[in-house]
């Protein structure tokens, strides 16, 4: 006689389902829903008002997403400041690696930003900006060459030094052909109201960044299809979304869409806020029971993502506008090339580069905390 299966039989599997489902939204394939997103706005709303909704939604949508997705990394990085800088938390390269990118690097920011403030200087204010712009496609694909190798290795998939060669080169070359796409003859700019002259791009780097994109996709492909052959079906169709998503539609082809390019920003944090939960959930898991009877794992979530939420708003939105409302009219930044928000632009560009520098540290395989992403 069959046996009948019960809603308890099936439930693990329901659950396991929705919980891969829910994955594969948060490292990137929301982002695949927003294009036919985006042209129903467009038929039903017009061009102009789908972008007016679609401004305005990711807008908000920043002090949920975006903004907290900076702050936790604060929240991250600094706890336990000072067994991770001089105790046996880390190993010494990894030691060297958390003082320079929590000491040396914000200190060396403040002091060029506070620099270009000093001076209204907005040339060097704009540098600042530049680099910021130019790194964030190194944070991208970064992000997302360790997210596809931590998802595969959730999923049982280990890569040969070789194949990891392969991901991330096809990672750099593309993060170097989004940054010298379109070319730059070096023109007037403007960002958060500061006016500054753009640095040039050589002629020949656009083509040669997209032919380095091109052979070691073809190079990352071919590695892929080996590996298959080798090992037999691979589970990677969330881990290869996450990566794709990060270099050719996140970066290559942000602007593809005048829609989607407003919630690109919110894709990617959301992406990083997964890897958050993953991490903090884990070790909560872990640690709310026998012999430490820590807070559960809900409540740890609650307070990491409601602090995150809380300092990003104060470093990103509530510091900012008041140093601007109450030091900029004063200052008479309004009438330089410095603009009227000059200290928004400022407080921006050291939080982004700032967060690159320290994710470069939380997120390595010698970091010991990493661990918990694969429980």
């Amino acid at each position: 006689m069959t046996a009948v299966k019960t809603t308890d039989d099936l439930a693990p599997s329901a659950t396991s389902a929705r919980r891969h489902v829910a994955e594969f939204l948060a490292v990137g394939g929301l982002t695949l829903l927003l294009f036919p997103l985006g042209w129903t706005l467009r038929e039903l709303f017009g061009l102009d008002t789908a972008e007016l909704i679609t401004g305005f939604t990711f807008f908000h949508a920043a002090r949920v997403l975006n903004d907290p997705h900076f702050a936790v990394t604060y929240l991250l990085f600094y706890r336990d400041v000072r067994s991770r800088a001089f105790g046996e938390v880390f190993v010494k390269r990894q030691r060297l690696r958390f003082v320079f990118a929590g000491v040396v690097v914000p200190v060396a920011l403040l002091a060029w930003a506070t620099t270009a403030l000093v001076t209204r200087d907005a040339q060097t204010l704009g540098g600042m900006v530049q680099l910021m712009f130019l790194l964030v496609g190194w944070h991208y694909v970064k992000q997302g060459f360790g997210v596809m190798l931590v998802l595969a290795g959730r999923r049982g998939v280990r890569f040969s030094k070789r194949e990891r060669l392969a991901i991330l080169a096809h990672c750099y070359a593309g993060w170097a052909y989004a940054w010298a796409n379109p070319f730059d003859t070096g023109r007037p700019r403007i960002e958060h109201g500061v006016v500054y002259d753009s640095i040039a791009h050589p002629l020949f780097l656009e083509p040669l960044a997209l032919a380095a994109t091109i052979t070691t996709g073809a190079w990352l492909a071919l590695v892929l299809l080996a590996k298959r052959r080798r090992e037999g079906r691979l589970p990677l169709t969330t881990p290869l979304v996450a990566l794709l998503m990060s270099i050719w539609v996140w970066l290559i082809f942000s602007g593809s869409d005048r829609l989607v390019r407003y919630a690109l920003p919110a894709m990617h944090s959301l992406q990083y806020l997964y890897f958050v939960k993953l991490l903090e959930g884990n070790k909560a898991k872990e640690r709310e029971g026998p012999p430490h009877f820590e807070v559960s794992r809900r409540a740890r979530l609650g307070m990491v993502f409601g602090s995150a939420i809380l300092l990003g708003a104060v470093i990103l939105r509530g510091v900012p506008m008041s140093l601007d409302a109450f030091l900029s009219a004063d200052a008479g930044f309004a009438e330089t090339a410095l603009g009227a928000t000059p200290f928004f632009a400022a407080i921006h560009a050291f939080v982004n580069l700032h967060h690159y520098f320290m994710d470069a540290v939380i997120w390595r395989r010698d970091n010991p905390e990493t661990r918990y992403l694969f429980a």
